[in-house]
């Protein structure tokens, strides 16, 4: 048997079920696993960062190998340094995870129920809730940025709270604080992403500059084979898979058979395929965000990944 090759791999992660996947793997070394299957004598090292900038900034500098990117953030990182060894290319998906509107109004059953003193809350003004309401805004009322003015920025824990006590009037939340303010009688769904770009839609990609994967080609596929297997992980073991997550962000809030119900709820929500690219660029694309917007997913993917099951 020829010798190992050795291939350092920093893997960067933040905080959330989205990242159930990266734990599975950092956990069971399902990295290191696959790089052997191919020859490859791989260290990998996961570092949790705050927030996207810190990552998008740690990739630009070489502290880190690959990190997750939101579907518009990639693009937008795509579409800057096209053609350049930093531009960044999807490595493998992550979750499809859904993402759904929420509201504790009974009259507000789409976003033209909206008044103007009602607030929408979403985890950040950059995130992909963000560009979900847009597109939606546009749809209903022909202005994309409509309901800008009402959206306010909140940890998913603090919204979710907010919404039943009824300060705010709507959520667009992600898994599993969906689910937990459906518990409440009182909430109920205005609509969901697969409901904006007609279908599944990534919520987080992992992402690495060109010249990374060029320097390293068989990697990309390795880590997504990895990713496919901890999603495997969660749609057979829902429990296993609820008490890694825990284990890597322990609650006061969330118990075991919670997340392992949510888990059930949404297992095929996960792997490395990516969804939903070009609604997202297109979008964004007609407001200039990207000059030239990508005409296929394939555009913005590692070649590992030109014959997934993507869309």
């Amino acid at each position: 048997m020829p010798a190992l090759a050795q291939e350092p791999v920093r893997i960067a992660v933040g905080f959330g079920l989205a990242f159930l996947p990266l734990y599975i793997c950092e956990d069971l070394k399902l990295v290191e696993k696959h790089a052997k299957e191919d020859h490859l004598d791989v260290k990998v090292n996961y570092r949790r960062f705050t927030g996207p900038g810190q990552i998008e900034a740690a990739i630009g500098s070489g502290e880190i190998d690959m990190g997750p990117f939101g579907t518009a953030p990639l693009l937008a990182a795509w579409a800057n340094a096209k053609g350049k060894p930093q531009q960044i290319l999807a490595v493998s998906g992550i979750t499809t995870m859904p993402l759904t509107l929420l509201s504790n109004r009974a009259d507000v059953q789409s976003l033209a129920d909206l008044k103007p003193a009602d607030r929408i809350a979403m985890p950040s003004y950059t995130a992909p809730q963000m560009y979900l309401l847009e597109m939606q805004s546009a749809k209903v009322f022909g202005e994309y940025d409509r309901l800008a003015g009402q959206v306010v920025a909140l940890s998913p824990s603090d919204a979710a709270a907010a919404l039943v006590a009824g300060t705010i009037t709507a959520y667009f939340a992600s898994p599993p604080f969906t689910e937990i303010a459906l518990h409440n009688a009182n909430i109920h769904k205005i609509f969901a992403s697969a409901d904006v770009v007609s279908g599944k839609a990534s919520f987080l990609i992992l992402g690495a500059t060109r010249a990374y994967i060029e320097a390293h080609p068989k990697v990309p596929d390795i880590v997504a084979k990895a990713v496919d297997d901890a999603a495997r992980i969660i749609r057979d073991e829902p429990r296993r898979a609820a008490q890694i997550y825990l284990a890597h962000e322990p609650s006061r809030v969330l118990t075991g058979a919670t997340v392992e119900a949510v888990l059930r709820e949404i297992r095929d929500e996960f792997g490395s395929a990516v969804h939903g690219v070009q609604s997202f660029a297109d979008f964004m694309g007609r407001h200039r965000e990207i000059e030239v917007p990508p005409q296929n997913w394939k555009e913005i993917v590692a070649p590992s990944l030109l014959n997934s099951p993507s869309s």
